[in-house]
């Protein structure tokens, strides 16, 4: 559970690539949506929510209004440019979870090799794991090789999509059916690029951006360094601490923090004090127009004999 903090004003919201691509795939141009509604579409809280909705009307690809929310023209040009058909299936032939879910990507061969990108991807995301395949001369193959589906694997992906040559199809795996979406959407934005917003570092980040605020880049760093612990602040705001992929403290500063946030420069150190002391410590600071904006750091458990315990520990004690 992520932590929930009366300084802050409510929950620290939480949400990754794929909750911003089905927040365009559950919107159109005519009939507006409201927020709750959309929230429980998402699957995710009001606060995350809301965090999306003023990420995409900075960038004028939604109007939000007392009837609801609709895309603008220029919404409804980015919803084409990432969409990606998506059906569940049942594909135990080629995948080890409970769940399958299959997303065809039209004309994105070219930027598949072996499929391990994807696979990878779609793991991050939660997902078990991810089996993409390409359409070519008319059959399905494996990437890398000419080594074709199971005609009964290939009929059943065919009962769901229209193939066109050089398509791609993912099927992603999971304990549940939104694990395998999550992982086959993702693992597809993989392969596409990511979600392109025309972002300059000052829209994302600030000397006084608040916990809230750069929560999704200390995630994204979370995931990034294989779960370790992340810290991170601005200059003028107390920050973040995140373990075990949640919140567990969102007003949060730390001596060596302090000292990046003044130094400038990277440091690397044992901690001599605060909540991992005696622990290795990476700690760089996020720079903009010279300036020292914000400060990320990476607690390295693994350095410490017994340090996994550390984290089990205050699971538990969450629990």
């Amino acid at each position: 559970m992520l932590a929930r903090s009366s300084k802050l004003g409510g929950p620290i919201p939480k949400f990754n690539d794929y909750h911003m691509w089905k927040t365009f795939e559950s919107l159109d141009e005519k009939i507006p949506v409201g927020r709750k509604k959309l929230s429980s579409m998402l699957g995710i809280g009001e606060g995350s929510t809301r965090t999306i909705l003023s990420i995409i009307q900075d960038q004028g690809l939604v109007t939000i209004g007392k009837s609801g929310i609709v895309l603008t023209a220029k919404g409804v040009e980015f919803k084409k440019s990432i969409h990606m058909d998506v059906a569940n299936v049942a594909i135990s032939d080629l995948t080890i979870g409970d769940k399958d879910c299959a997303i065809r990507v039209s004309k994105m061969a070219r930027n598949i090799r072996y499929g391990c990108e994807e696979r990878d991807a779609a793991i991050r995301s939660g997902a078990t794991g991810a089996t993409t395949l390409v359409y070519s001369n008319g059959k399905l193959i494996f990437p890398g090789s000419d080594y074709p589906v199971d005609s009964d694997v290939e009929s059943k992906i065919r009962s769901v999509f229209n193939l066109k040559n050089d398509d791609v199809v993912i099927i992603g795996t999971g304990s549940t059916q939104e694990s395998a979406e999550m992982g086959a959407v993702i693992a597809g934005l993989t392969i596409m690029g990511g979600l392109q917003f025309d972002h300059e570092l000052k829209d994302i980040i600030s000397p006084r951006s608040s916990a809230n605020e750069i929560v999704a880049l200390a995630f994204a760093i979370h995931d990034l360094v294989g779960g370790l612990p992340v810290c991170a602040k601005s200059r003028d705001n107390l920050g973040i601490r995140i373990e075990n992929g949640a919140v567990i403290d969102n007003a949060y500063t730390g001596p060596v923090l302090e000292e990046v946030l003044s130094a400038g420069t990277t440091i690397r150190k044992i901690a001599t004090s605060g909540p991992y002391k005696g622990i290795r410590v990476i700690v760089t600071p996020i720079e903009l127009d010279n300036r020292t904006i914000a400060v990320i750091g990476v607690v390295d458990i693994r350095s410490m004999a017994g340090v996994n315990n550390l984290i089990r520990l205050r699971s538990d004690e969450n629990d």
